[in-house]
């Protein structure tokens, strides 16, 4: 089979979207498959990109420093697609390079499936402007509704958007690489470098340091645990526009910047608590990280934790928004050694069964049964 995958960030930019993208894509690979990746151009990148790549022009991200948007390009994917077209298209991404391929695919009549990866109608909340809550839910509605599957990664959310209105929602589990992430990459050498005392828990965070993430929650949450753990330490993994302020406010947190492979393996399995206050996640990829390593996780009860994270065994799950009781479980897990060390030896068994190869063999069988049904008749592109 020939398939085609458009999406508007992949490695080495370090997201959720872009890793998992790579993960479906070397999956599809690995089956024999001959995938095709559509992305914009990076800012210096020249060149015709690689063997299985068509590059295309792309524009810088707002508030996202080194990420781009593909830029419109439906009379240029309409040549690639009429000389080559694809047995299936999937679009991961809804910026103007995936309405275009959206609109090209229901011209040529190329069966194509959508990946709903980001909540962008929650972000209107986190940068003042909740009132365009509806409104953004609507164009989303209105995108996906273009394809012939919109896929996603937990039943809640399967849910949520068919109660409004998404047509074809198909649910396709997440992956973790059970072999990278894993408590025997727990390093003692790296905890020297935190400052940790050999019995103090360390705290991490996984993630964009931006307000979407409600990160003053866990800040909250540590300061209520370091209240009573005088030696426990805040690591922070990742960057973004929040980390200015919060290492200026913080002289105590630790921060390492964004780690990648080995390196983010060792640092998840290094340390003893994960809080993920987020609210604003589709999914949520790090708790699944979180939990293959060994690492008991703070985090609200939806998305990745409301589908593997079992409260009380593997960390805790609260109800979505209780704050209150988000820091009270920091403050219990964190304080009991025992309680961690039983919650550690649990976490890995909550994601085994997440196999990148299995949930690549279901993204296959989706496409070709989007395949098998036969080409839509070509339509308008201003259907």
């Amino acid at each position: 089979m020939r398939y085609a995958i458009v999406s508007e960030t992949y490695p080495p930019e370090v997201n959720g979207v872009a890793l998992t993208v790579q993960g479906l894509e070397r999956g599809l690979r690995d089956r024999g498959h001959d995938v095709v990746l559509l992305r914009p151009r990076r800012a210096g990148e020249t060149g015709p990109g690689g063997a299985h790549e068509l590059l295309l022009r792309g524009a810088p991200l707002p508030r996202y420093p080194g990420l781009r948007f593909g830029l419109p390009a439906t009379q240029r994917l309409q040549s690639a697609w009429r000389a080559s077209p694809p047995d299936a298209l999937y679009v991961a991404t809804e910026g103007p390079l995936g309405w275009s391929a959206l609109r090209t695919a229901r011209r040529l009549g190329i069966p194509a499936a959508t990946g709903f990866h980001t909540r962008f109608d929650a972000y209107m909340r986190d940068y003042g402007a909740a009132f365009l809550e509806p409104a953004a839910l609507r164009w989303m509605r209105h995108f996906h509704n273009r394809g012939d599957a919109t896929l996603v990664p937990t039943r809640e959310l399967q849910q949520f958007l068919q109660a409004r209105g998404f047509d074809h929602v198909v649910r396709l589990p997440r992956a973790v690489d059970t072999v990278s992430f894993s408590p025997c990459r727990r390093d003692p050498a790296l905890r020297a470098q935190w400052g940790l005392a050999t019995a103090a828990p360390a705290v991490i965070h996984v993630g964009r340091i931006a307000a979407e993430k409600n990160l003053d929650l866990a800040v909250r949450a540590f300061r209520a645990l370091q209240s009573r753990r005088t030696g426990a330490r805040f690591v922070w993994v990742g960057d973004g526009p929040e980390r200015a302020r919060l290492a200026r406010e913080n002289p105590d947190f630790v921060f390492c910047g964004v780690q990648r492979g080995e390196a983010l393996a060792r640092h998840f399995a290094s340390a003893d608590l994960f809080l993920f206050p987020s609210r604003s996640e589709t999914f949520g990829n790090v708790t699944l990280e979180a939990l293959a390593s060994g690492v008991p996780t703070v985090a609200f009860d939806y998305g990745a934790a409301r589908e593997h994270l079992h409260d009380g065994v593997h960390g805790a799950a609260t109800a979505d928004g209780d704050e209150a009781a988000f820091i009270a479980a920091c403050v219990r897990i964190g304080s009991d050694a025992t309680l961690r060390g039983a919650m550690r030896d649990a976490a890995p068994a909550a994601v085994a069964a997440l196999r990148p190869a299995r949930v690549a063999a279901d993204f296959d069988d989706i496409l070709k049964a989007l395949q098998r049904a036969g080409r839509p008749d070509a339509r308008s592109a201003t259907a």
